[in-house]
């Protein structure tokens, strides 16, 4: 459900590179959905959401809509039925609070596509640090300098809340797929010169894993200063060694780079060097791909494991509140005398 951009430029895309079966598409703007069912040759074009309710059985729904319309939405699937949500899970805990109450009402193998988890560089990442590739993690960083045209995107000019709850919510719920729930968050949350119209669009947010293991997400999307000192990455420090992926979807958006992968593994006696991997597929749109198939694998019973269930959805959607918590109270006053 939802016929956006998103769905043009990465779900549908992701589908068709899997080869899965699109049963069917319904958006409130019936046009756009026509559009997308002759692009992609989609059989059926519905035309209310009681048309989408019914759809074939073991249907799974790709919700892509903004989250006020999920309960709504998910009033109209069949009981039991398996659902991939956008994120964010709700602009607000509360509100993501209400949308698991209605998962859990209707039985729904319920997923949130926190797709970044899934995206190729990202899960060799994992596989390498898993493995003990780099010994230790106790570092963990996410880097965001670019420019990022906000206006393609009409409803959030009218957000309360921007940055943190639609984009670095991709970084928390990465940073907690490797080192679990922090025990607090640190976060300041920014608006831009540029347009103070909209909500803030430049964040600092500090996810506290204790003394040992460092956890940063930065992120400023005003970089208008070309493409040379532009930057989008995520980095692993162990005790053996490191891991750099780019992430290029977010450079020259929305053209986009290759995502990239480097690693250095330390040894004894050797001048430290870092080595380039080859990355097949990038985070848009092959980690859509991971996503759905993750709940088309738990909704068959191949697995039960559901790596976004909503029930984990809601504790990231809980260090975002945490950090709009955190910005909102402020830092402590510097005594000068």
């Amino acid at each position: 459900m939802g016929a956006g951009g998103i769905v043009r430029d990465a779900h549908l895309p992701a589908y068709r590179k899997a080869g899965f079966r699109v049963a069917g598409i319904y958006d409130v703007d019936t046009a756009k959905a026509e559009a997308l069912a002759g692009e992609y040759a989609i059989p059926v074009v519905y035309r209310s959401m009681t048309g989408v309710g019914s759809a074939p059985e073991n249907t799974a729904f790709d919700l892509a809509t903004p989250p006020e319309a999920f309960p709504e939405l998910l009033s109209c699937l069949p009981l039991g039925a398996a659902v991939l949500l956008q994120k964010p899970m709700g602009h607000t805990l509360a509100q993501a609070r209400t949308i698991l109450d209605a998962c859990r009402a209707k039985r729904l193998k319920a997923a949130v596509n926190f797709q970044l988890r899934f995206a190729p560089a990202i899960v060799k990442a994992r596989q390498m640090i898993e493995q003990g590739g780099i010994g230790d993690l106790h570092d963990m960083e996410v880097r965001v300098t670019v420019y990022t045209p906000w206006h393609l995107w009409s409803f959030l000019e009218r957000a309360h809340r921007l940055e943190i709850v639609y984009h670095s919510i991709h970084y928390v719920d990465l940073i907690r797929s490797f080192l679990g729930d922090p025990a607090r968050v640190y976060a300041r949350t920014l608006k831009h010169p540029s347009n103070p119209g909209l909500a803030s669009t430049r964040s600092n947010i500090i996810m506290d894993y204790g003394d040992l293991v460092r956890a940063n997400i930065t992120t400023n999307h005003g970089h208008v200063y070309g493409q040379q000192h532009q930057e989008s990455y995520v980095k692993w420090e162990g005790t053996r060694g490191a891991i750099k992926v780019g992430l290029g979807v977010l450079m020259d958006y929305p053209k986009g780079r290759p995502d990239t992968f480097e690693y250095i593994i330390l040894e004894n006696g050797k001048e430290p060097e870092w080595r380039t991997d080859k990355v097949e597929g990038n985070w848009f749109p092959d980690a859509f791909i991971g996503t759905m198939s993750s709940l088309l694998a738990f909704a068959s019973g191949e697995t039960n494991v559901l790596p976004t269930a909503v029930d984990d959805a809601l504790k990231t959607m809980a260090v975002v509140e945490s950090a709009y918590e955190s910005n909102a109270h402020g830092g402590v006053p510097v005594v000068y005398k």
